[in-house]
């Protein structure tokens, strides 16, 4: 029987169901960023989607040992679900890429961050139910 690692036993199990990998490298399944699903994020990806793209992306910036970035994510999810077809959703472990947090002067997680046509709209810090993520997205790309 394999062993689980000490990381994947402190996820919680919703969260990690609705997460999908997705990066840069060739060998990762290929998951589109307009699913309703929310897409874990390499840095390349992040400066790609973050850089360009005309559908708003929200990306989550979170960290593994964050309790309130936790207990957020199925709430992130349930707020991409309902956005669908408005904003892609993504997020990007800032433990293990540092260097986006620098860049981006992040000081305090969780962080939403919401961008458009290449440029950062909106942020919007500290753990959100869903309902506030739908009203920060909606709002945020009316403006």
């Amino acid at each position: 029987m394999d062993a689980i690692p000490s990381s994947e036993s402190t996820r919680p199990s919703r969260a990690r169901a609705t997460v999908h990998a997705f990066s840069s490298k060739r060998d990762s399944p290929a998951v589109p960023l307009v699913s309703g699903l929310v897409t874990e994020l390499d840095v390349q990806v992040h400066n790609k989607a973050s850089g360009r793209d005309e559908m708003p992306i929200i990306i989550d910036y979170w960290a593994p040992w964050c309790g309130p970035c936790r207990s957020m994510a199925p709430e992130f999810a349930k707020a991409a679900l309902k956005l669908k077809s408005k904003a892609r959703f993504a997020k990007i472990d800032t433990e293990q890429h540092p260097e986006v947090s620098q860049k981006l002067g992040i000081r305090g997680i969780p962080l939403l961050i919401l961008y458009s046509n290449g440029k950062e709209v909106a942020r919007l810090a500290g753990a959100r139910p869903a309902a506030d993520i739908e009203d920060f997205v909606l709002q945020s790309i009316k403006a």
